[in-house]
């Protein structure tokens, strides 16, 4: 063995912390860029300039009015339209009856799947129902709805409720049905059973997928109602948007006609980034179950 003094010495080392009040701030501050892009609303509205632009220019380069109108002229003819109550009447009108279908639909796909987590039976008439309708458009019901309750409110709510059903219904099944034992067997355990059992632990839990079906089907009743309402418009000269943009194009005013595409748009923007968001910022956001 070789001699423990011949070894090398390793030399002791005393190092003195470093005071860290004299650090200061460590991380870099961002740039005015950098701040403004961390903005999504400003984000959004960039994007939004960046489309208005692109249909003024290629309007302007197609130079033909009658077939594909200005971002300016159609802007024009959106606050004419408004400016005389017109859009804002017929606004009105679809809003009324798709929020009378939407709700309606709601209830109706709350009662199937309540019944479809509590009752096996009740399972397998949702899924049974949902495999037969959901793949049928509800524009395709037009003609036993006017059959049946004739043209008005009645047969608008009839493809409505169809529309909003089976989406809703779904998603929030499969929300359910995603819920981890652990809670399920938890709220067993306090005795909950039936309508208590599913609010108190199934919504909470499945609501990340109950708020989807909710967006496709608002999704889908809006643009059922404004297709509805064109064929609504033919028959009886009466309607919302949807007869507002028939009633145009017959008249060869392209410029209304996209201002009342624009209007549906617009509503649908607003719906989501304010009444969805809101519901998301107060519910699954807050609850840190969606980032």
């Amino acid at each position: 063995m070789s001699d423990p003094a011949a070894l090398p010495v390793r030399p002791e080392i005393e190092r003195v912390p470093l005071d860290v009040r004299n650090i200061g701030e460590i991380e870099r501050p961002l740039s005015l860029p950098e701040r403004l892009a961390g903005i999504a609303w400003l984000r959004r509205l960039l994007l939004l300039v960046a489309l208005a632009l692109l249909w003024q220019g290629y309007a302007a380069w197609l130079d033909n009015a009658l077939v594909f109108p200005t971002f300016a002229d159609t802007v024009k003819a959106l606050v004419a339209g408004i400016a005389s109550g017109e859009i804002v009447t017929r606004t009105l009108t679809s809003l009324r009856v798709l929020v009378i279908g939407y709700a309606a639909g709601i209830a109706a796909a709350a009662v199937l799947t309540s019944l479809a987590v509590s009752t096996r039976l009740g399972n397998d008439l949702l899924t049974t129902l949902t495999a037969m309708f959901n793949p049928l458009p509800a524009i395709a019901l037009l003609p036993l709805a006017l059959l049946w309750f004739g043209l008005g409110t009645p047969s608008l709510v009839f493809v409505l409720i169809h529309s909003v059903l089976w989406a809703v219904a779904l998603n929030t099944h499969s929300g359910f049905r995603a819920v981890s034992q652990t809670l399920r067997m938890a709220g067993q355990n306090y005795g909950l059973r039936g309508l208590g059992y599913v609010a108190r632990i199934l919504v909470p839990a499945a609501f990340p997928a109950i708020l989807t079906g909710l967006k496709i089907g608002w999704a889908f009743a809006w643009r059922t109602l404004i297709a509805a309402e064109l064929v609504f418009g033919v028959s009886s000269g009466t309607g919302g948007l949807g007869w507002y943009i028939f009633e145009n194009r017959n008249d060869l005013e392209t410029a209304n006609v996209f201002a009342g595409l624009f209007t549906v748009i617009i509503i649908g923007l607003a719906v989501e980034s304010v009444v969805f968001r809101a519901i998301e910022n107060a519910t699954v956001r807050k609850w840190g179950m969606q980032q």
